[in-house]
């Protein structure tokens, strides 16, 4: 080769690598080498389980106003009959993420009530407050909101051999600590996680079937979430006897919940779900959305229930049902009131409730089933890329209607042994 060539071939040489380097200098520093590192959703197709509550809005929204879309995820939403088949369509993988009772991640990690055992997680509250305990019209004007005045009918029906009926939705799941706190502040013993030790029978319904249920005159209560308390009401089968914002007020209660499997290999896909329930969940909180929301919701494929049945206490609207009228101002909120984040605290304290009704045998690892079950970390990464500010973890103590405060920093297996009623085993 001689040096005309050698130039040549020189020069060509630092042509094409000044060309890929200028090249290259525009493109963004997640390029590596042919390969570009994207942020898509490792899984883009998701179905999401809900049952047909209020509270199941945020994923309906997301869905329905393309916010999923937006995000990079291809939705469906596909509604469950009971909180146990959604919790094993989860755990299957035939559902990617579902709406669930904040208790069912904690118990299901746990292996608690009968749920096969298969670690979940938490990054995103769906929302707070708006449940409710309906009473059968037949105490109307003989116990309001005060549970200790059904305990006199709950000890004459046990004498009599024929225990009082209540429900709830699922027996590690919200409405069941909330019918049980409140019959234990009433000084009723709800009994063990196996029903023994009971001053009346507390039997598990689905919640589009509390209504129905009570119609025929199969029981005396039952607490559930919206829109099955003001429905109820609408039947003239049952009156409100206590919101649960009243027993506690913003209380943590829906989740959207993932298996810790699914979320440890597709984080990208789990932040692009909590991005598109952040919008959605700010569009809900507007109050002149809700009659818009109402009207989404109720669809046969979602809720199944007439819009203006919904949109009451929606918009903090409470009509008893026994002559008591108010406007709430613990309505039920999507994002308001830093609703969203996951924090730790709750599911201390639902352990804290698990170990005194019997769901355990011994104390369970508090700090160690919270970290695992509780993503903050997953929410913060998420709100991080979207810019929002101002959603922080929350370690301050919580009180009760009853005077209880629960102090998360506390002994929290003293605060479990702490109840006159309980059903603590070892």
């Amino acid at each position: 080769m001689n040096n005309n060539t050698q130039t040549h071939v020189t020069r060509r040489s630092f042509i094409r690598r000044t060309t890929a380097t200028s090249l290259l200098a525009g493109l963004p520093a997640s390029w590596s080498g042919g390969v570009f590192a994207s942020d898509a959703p490792e899984t883009a197709d998701m179905k999401f389980g809900i049952i047909a509550l209020t509270d199941c809005s945020s994923i309906v929204i997301a869905h329905e106003k393309g916010l999923f879309k937006k995000h990079g995820i291809n939705s469906t939403v596909a509604k469950g009959a009971s909180w146990a088949a959604i919790r094993d369509s989860l755990t299957n993988g035939d559902n990617q993420a579902t709406h669930m009772l904040l208790g069912m991640p904690i118990a299901s990690t746990l292996g608690l009530a009968g749920a096969p055992k298969k670690p979940m997680v938490v990054p995103w509250l769906m929302n707070r407050n708006g449940q409710a305990i309906t009473l059968a019209n037949k105490y109307k004007g003989k116990v309001a909101a005060d549970p200790k005045a059904l305990k006199p009918f709950v000890d004459e029906a046990k004498a009599a051999g024929t225990p009082l009926t209540f429900a709830m939705t699922f027996p590690p799941g919200t409405h069941a600590m909330w019918m049980r706190y409140y019959l234990a502040a009433g000084g009723i013993h709800p009994g063990d996680a196996m029903g023994g030790g009971a001053d009346v029978s507390l039997i598990t319904v689905p919640p589009p079937q509390m209504v129905a249920n009570m119609k025929v005159g199969k029981m005396d209560g039952y607490c559930v979430g919206e829109p099955w308390n003001a429905r109820a009401i609408a039947d003239d089968i049952g009156y409100t006897s206590v919101s649960t914002q009243a027993i506690w007020k913003d209380h943590p209660e829906k989740v959207c919940a993932f298996t810790a499997e699914f979320a440890d290999k597709n984080p990208k896909t789990v932040k692009a779900v909590l991005k598109a329930l952040h919008e959605a969940s700010v569009w809900l909180d507007k109050m002149e959305n809700r009659p818009e929301q109402a009207k989404i919701v109720s669809a046969a494929t979602y809720i199944n229930c007439p819009e203006e049945i919904i949109l009451g206490r929606l918009q903090g609207k409470y009509d008893m049902g026994d002559g008591r009228k108010f406007r709430d101002p613990n309505y039920m909120t999507f994002s308001d009131r830093n609703a969203n984040y996951p924090q730790a605290k709750f599911c201390s304290w639902w352990l804290t409730q698990l170990r005194r009704w019997g769901f355990t045998e011994g104390a369970p690892e508090y700090a160690a089933v919270t970290k695992q079950v509780m993503r903050g970390d997953l929410y913060e990464e998420a709100m991080k890329e979207l810019g929002v500010k101002g959603r922080a973890a929350d370690s301050t103590p919580e009180t009760f209607f009853d005077g209880v405060k629960f102090d998360p920093k506390a002994d929290l297996e003293a605060f479990a042994k702490s109840f006159a009623i309980n059903s603590i085993k070892g």
